[in-house]
């Protein structure tokens, strides 16, 4: 088993940075695929970052975001700047067993444990 909690979310400026994390417990973020996802008001939840022994965005975030993680501390990072209004929503981390080979956005079924989530707002 393993907990994931979000924290490092909040209101900021269109253009502004903000960083999320994860800290897990109970597994070593290591053994796992790590992936970030969000859900905007009344849209479906959908795929941001993932990070195995490769990572991969999704592409209206490339360049924006960096996803990393600190295997000392078990925890993951998504780093965001240039921040767009479009980027409100509630952003949520979660862990696999699946292997991810790369190159393809993973569903949300490939990942087993998820936190609750962290707002992050951007006004225009």
């Amino acid at each position: 088993q393993v907990q994931l909690v979000e924290s490092g979310g909040g209101l900021v400026q269109a253009g502004g940075s903000l960083r999320l994390s994860c800290a897990a417990s109970g597994r070593t973020v290591s053994r796992y695929t790590m992936g970030w996802f969000r859900q905007a008001p009344g849209k479906e939840r959908e795929f941001v970052a993932v990070i195995s022994w490769t990572t991969y965005y999704r592409d209206v975030v490339e360049g924006r975001f960096t996803i990393s993680r600190d295997n000392a501390k078990n925890t993951v990072y998504l780093q965001m700047n240039s921040l767009k209004p479009e980027d409100t929503a509630v952003y949520y981390c979660a862990a696999g067993s699946t292997y991810y080979g790369g190159g393809y956005y993973p569903p949300s079924g490939e990942f087993d444990y998820w936190g609750q989530g962290t707002q992050v707002t951007v006004s225009s």
